[in-house]
């Protein structure tokens, strides 16, 4: 397992450099990729033939096969080779990336570089590229996005392993340990990604690999151990600025071995100048330069000391909602009636004015947990409180030593960056952004004496056992990757009679997940033939559509105060927008085409969200 999580660090920290790299060059296209790979592959295979006596040269089946026999491991399998199954059977639906993920990687493939795109839609600049970097390879070479998942896939498999390592490193009982490594990686932001492109699971193994690496560090002093640690570090930022705080608890884990420089201050520095190009640092550089400010996006200004305490009291709310809420919740709809009819008017126009979204401050939930939201979930979720509840009234032994210290402040260094992401987060779906600080949040909540006998128990056995049940039939009716003919046997209910207002709510989500990888299909068809590069007023739509086949059209974002000169510079004549995208800037459809000098080819409805319905979507031509 660490030879694993070392190579994997490596190829995404090598991956990472080279998009870099390649868009310095101004070749950031398929030949780049290939002569990148193969100098990549040449140096894996000199480092393989140097580390030969640690890389194991075979698999040992046997032990494979036994250990997976048993009923925790065997769960665990069972439900990963159910999200991998989904990854295979469906394309890619996450609609972050299909909006600005993989539009942003599409954007620079046709530049071949990097550069600041063109866009009213700011998060197609903004965000860190650690997960783009790594997908701009397979989108250069192959042309599809159908096996991105693996991505997400190598790093769901990866965390079993790390969260035994960096659980018994950290005082765990081992017995304790070995049962939550197969449960607490079934949390729901990290098994329904295992088949997705979304980017919240991509990091979690990171930040377990940079504490781990250096957990391992201080015994070993090995710079293999030392110099992962500092490059999963940098990949954990990487994935998203977001798990900053998070560099926290791995300065901590790595103190005791900085010594380690003074033996590799040369290769330190070139690890360390890998590990600049892996992070979030050039993004963060390149923010300031185009947009101001190091996150490119608006930061908070006034009343610092109430803005925090509104913060972190709505944040730690979400926290609780969004991940205790069931799994299915039919009932969601009455309870975010009843949560904005008993929120004080006075108190929600202060969250309304230190929260950017309405979502993170009317603390509203889901009918069904989805990649696009989800947390730890429910199972794991309540399961942790359970046990330390249960383990609660076991008698603490208490331990002065200083080793026994220093474990305490890395268990509880995790604590302290939640709480300071939470004092700074403003917006929804907190739940799901946390997905690489839930296991590192294991250590503090499992260390206590109590946990080694608990899980001896039947009923707490039981509860698991329930939890890998819960987690298994999300797997199933989940919507972007349903293990059942959903739409079929809705259209036989409603085939028996008129449908009730939940089968009709539910034909329509499994209907927009089922067309969202291909959502502009209807209108891409109406496109004139041959036409190389469209125009497109877009503001978190799924862009990718229009993409496709990858490399035969580039599309060019058009703000609304755009001439129609500066338009037509561009190479673009034609321009596809919604209504609804203008109108934030105050302009009508009518009133636009007429400044544009443009005129209405065809209209046609998409219906590419199931909470907003079909919208018309208009492609005009300038004159």
């Amino acid at each position: 397992m660490p030879t694993l999580v070392l190579l994997w660090v490596w190829v995404c920290a090598y991956l990472n450099c080279a998009g870099w790299a390649l868009s310095a060059l101004h070749q950031l296209n398929a030949c780049g990729y290939a002569g990148a790979l193969a100098l990549g592959f040449g140096a894996l295979l000199i480092w393989r033939k140097q580390a030969s006596a640690v890389i194991p040269p075979r698999i040992r089946w046997r032990k494979f096969t036994r250990r997976f026999r048993r009923p925790f491991p065997l769960a665990f399998l069972i439900l990963s080779a159910m999200a991998i199954f989904g990854g295979v059977l469906y394309a890619p639906t996450n609609y972050d990336a299909l909006a600005y993920r993989l539009p942003r990687v599409l954007h620079w493939l046709a530049a071949d570089r990097w550069h600041w795109i063109h866009s009213i839609f700011e998060r197609i600049n903004n965000r860190s590229c650690g997960i783009e970097w790594v997908s701009a390879p397979v989108l250069a070479l192959l042309k599809t996005d159908r096996l991105l998942f693996l991505i997400n896939t190598v790093s769901f498999l990866l965390l079993p392993g790390l969260v035994f390592s960096v659980c018994t490193r950290l005082g765990v009982r081992r017995r304790v340990a070995w049962h939550w490594m197969w449960l607490a990686p079934t949390g729901y932001c990290f098994l329904l990604q295992a088949g997705s492109i979304g980017n919240d699971l991509f990091g979690a193994p990171f930040a377990l690999a940079a504490v781990d690496f250096a957990l391992r560090a201080k015994v070993s002093r090995s710079r293999g151990d030392f110099f992962a640690s500092i490059l999963a570090a940098a990949m954990m930022t990487s994935a998203k600025t977001a798990s900053l705080p998070l560099l926290l608890p791995w300065a901590v884990a790595i103190l005791p071995a900085l010594k380690l420089i003074l033996r590799w201050p040369l290769r330190t520095v070139a690890v360390c100048m890998i590990a600049v190009f892996a992070s979030a640092l050039p993004t963060m550089v390149l923010n300031i330069a185009h947009a101001d400010n190091w996150a490119g996006v608006k930061l908070g200004h006034s009343g610092v000391v109430r803005t925090t305490v509104l913060r972190t009291g709505a944040s730690a709310v979400s926290l609780l909602t969004q991940n205790l809420v069931p799994p299915v919740f039919p009932l969601a709809g009455r309870w975010n009636a009843a949560v904005i009819k008993y929120i004080p008017e006075r108190l929600e126009s202060s969250l309304q004015a230190v929260m950017n979204e309405s979502q993170a401050y009317d603390f509203s939930v889901s009918e069904m947990q989805m990649e696009e939201d989800a947390g730890l979930g429910f199972g794991v979720s309540a399961l942790l409180l359970a046990s330390v509840v249960a383990a609660g009234f076991a008698r603490p032994r208490k331990c002065f030593s200083g080793d026994r210290a220093w474990q305490s402040c890395v268990r509880w260094a995790p604590v302290i960056s939640l709480l300071a992401l939470m004092t700074q987060y403003n917006m929804s779906c907190f739940a799901r952004i946390l997905a690489p600080y839930y296991l590192l949040q294991l250590p503090v909540l499992l260390a206590g004496p109590g946990q080694a006998g608990l899980v001896r128990r039947r009923w707490w056995r039981a509860s698991a056992f329930a939890v890998f049940f819960i987690a298994g039939g999300l797997l199933v009716v989940s919507p972007a990757r349903p293990l059942f003919p959903a739409q079929t046997l809705l259209k036989r209910m409603a085939a028996h009679g008129s449908p009730s207002k939940l089968q009709a709510r539910m034909m329509e989500v499994y209907l927009v997940y089922a067309q969202r990888n291909d959502g502009f299909a209807p209108a891409r068809a109406l496109l004139p033939p041959n036409l190389n590069v469209l125009g497109m007023v877009t503001y978190d739509d799924p862009e990718t559509s229009l993409w496709r086949p990858f490399g035969s059209r580039r599309i060019e974002h058009v703000c609304p105060e755009d001439t129609a000169a500066e338009v037509k510079a561009r190479g673009v004549e034609y321009i596809l927008l919604k209504e609804q995208n203008l109108g934030w800037f105050n302009y009508t459809l009518d009133g636009w085409l007429q400044r544009m000098n443009a005129q209405v080819v065809w209209k046609t409805p998409l219906n590419l969200r199931a909470s907003t319905g079909p919208l018309d979507w208009y492609l005009v031509k300038l004159n």
